[in-house]
């Protein structure tokens, strides 16, 4: 399957104005004849990711929400997503593809790095944020995601930190991620698949960047075994 139908669509809308658990087991056939088709779709693209990329692992993340610890206590997302993981200790950085009525995105990036990482980032970026600042600020990337995701940063510099640093804004980040919105139309034209490739391999030159940022020590002595 190389498009999305717009059954899928009808799909989640459906199941947006009855998300509960009855309905779902009167559209089990539905729910798992869309997900037949989506899966399908998934292996296209880590078909075409590997032309250039090594991807190790697909996620296609639950129907079912966790919903524990959640306010709102309906059962399943009314979206559906994946996640593609890039191949080797070497290879750092994730691709995500989100399909939902009028909320449909790609992202990549580093999500709630762990605080080694974490840390790592912002070192570099202290001692020099040259090469990140222009990644981000080539043309198209910079009209395909416009910058990192600012959502999820500190209030005013993290514990270490000059809150004067010129690299502040960087520095904040608790994640470093950019993402791309599509509209329900280009979900469903033919050419979808080729944007979506189209700007996962956008990202490669900031993947690359980090790569060797968080296999390297601030020395760029490698902290990968041979």
């Amino acid at each position: 399957m190389s498009t999305i139908p717009k059954s899928a669509f009808e799909f989640l809308k459906k199941l947006k104005k009855n998300n509960h658990k009855d309905w779902m087991q009167e559209h089990k056939k539905q729910y798992q004849s869309n997900e037949k088709v989506l899966k399908s779709f998934y292996s296209l693209v880590v078909e075409r990711l590997n032309e250039k990329d090594e991807i190790e692992k697909t996620k296609v993340f639950r129907i079912n929400r966790d919903i524990r610890f959640s306010k709102d206590k309906t059962p399943y997302n009314v979206h559906r997503s994946v996640s593609f993981s890039r191949a080797g200790a070497h290879r750092r950085g994730g691709y995500y593809l989100r399909l939902e009525p009028g909320n449909s995105m790609v992202a990549g990036g580093f999500f709630g790095p762990q605080p080694a990482d974490l840390l790592r980032i912002r070192k570099e970026f202290e001692m020099d944020d040259q090469e990140i600042r222009e990644i981000l600020a080539d043309s198209k990337f910079k009209k395909a995601f416009g910058g990192f995701n600012t959502e999820y940063q500190v209030k005013t510099a993290p514990k270490g930190f000059s809150k004067e640093h010129p690299a502040i804004d960087l520095i904040k980040n608790k994640s470093f991620f950019v993402s791309h919105s599509f509209t329900d139309e280009e979900v469903f034209a033919d050419d979808f698949l080729d944007k979506i490739i189209y700007h996962f391999e956008l990202l490669r030159p900031f993947f690359d960047y980090m790569s060797d940022v968080l296999t390297t020590d601030l020395n760029g002595v490698s902290l990968i075994e041979d």
